[in-house]
């Protein structure tokens, strides 16, 4: 009797090692774990971040006055094409826009070859206000980059390239963009690519600690690749083959079969 119950033991104690090394912990899980969020630390975050611009960057600058004869010099020529729609034809106004070169110039109206690369939204408006106000009085520069993409690639539920609306953009948020990290997610190994200078940089992010908002990388530049790792229970799942499913069940029922023996027995 005591040898039946210890063979029984046994089983029990053999499935339940296998279903707990199948399970997450809540501390794999769980974000921003190691400290409490206070006003102190929101104020510690790096709210005055702005990219800057970069060859390849693509962007709108427009130049507008109450007079708009007085800046029409300073402004792309917009460019006119027909649309057809079954038996209508419409007429679409394109703007143009500036791709900043691998120098790091753009070529503007009037004012001929202009440096870019390397400067703020602010900078570049206050640098093109300084020159166009040689020549005209009371404008407004408007400058947009229209090419701001990140990708978010491996453990998330949408991974993809995405467009940023805005010239801001932080981990959380683009993470939330691509529907926020699966179940497999590796939540303290997420890696970011970014380009600086022509080179590939690395950084790595982890996201059970609350320290991950004053990373220096917590906001996104344009291009970067964030990727998140599978974790540990993903690997082992995905290196299973077909049959491992069969396998299981196979050997689940004979444990079964086993254990029915022993008690009967």
């Amino acid at each position: 009797m005591h040898k039946k119950y210890s063979n029984i033991s046994r089983l029990m104690l053999l499935f339940s090692l296998v279903i707990l090394s199948s399970c997450g912990t809540r501390k794999d899980i769980i974000y921003f774990q190691d400290e409490p969020i206070t006003n102190q630390n929101l104020s510690e975050l790096n709210n005055n971040f702005e990219i800057k611009y970069k060859p390849d960057d693509i962007l709108t600058i427009d130049v507008s006055a109450q007079v708009i004869e007085s800046v029409a010099a300073f402004n792309l020529p917009a460019v006119a094409y027909d649309t057809s729609g079954g038996t209508t034809t419409q007429t679409s106004i394109l703007r143009q826009t500036y791709l900043i070169d691998p120098l790091g110039n753009i070529e503007f109206p009037v004012l001929g070859t202009i440096k870019i690369a390397g400067l703020t939204r602010v900078e570049a408006t206050k640098m093109l206000k300084e020159k166009i106000g040689e020549y005209v009085k009371e404008f407004i520069v408007n400058i947009r980059l229209v090419n701001f993409t990140i990708t978010v690639l491996g453990e998330v539920n949408r991974p993809g390239a995405y467009t940023v609306k805005d010239e801001r953009i932080s981990l959380a948020e683009a993470l939330g963009l691509a529907g926020d990290l699966t179940i497999y997610g590796k939540r303290n190994d997420i890696f970011l690519i970014r380009e600086v200078d022509g080179k590939k940089k690395y950084a790595k992010y982890d996201l059970t600690s609350i320290n991950v908002v004053n990373s220096p990388v917590y906001y996104l530049s344009q291009n970067d690749v964030i990727y998140v790792k599978p974790n540990d229970a993903r690997v082992k799942t995905s290196s299973y083959n077909p049959n491992t499913g069969v396998l299981i069940s196979a050997v689940s029922t004979l444990a079964t079969i086993a254990a029915i023996f022993i008690f009967r027995n």
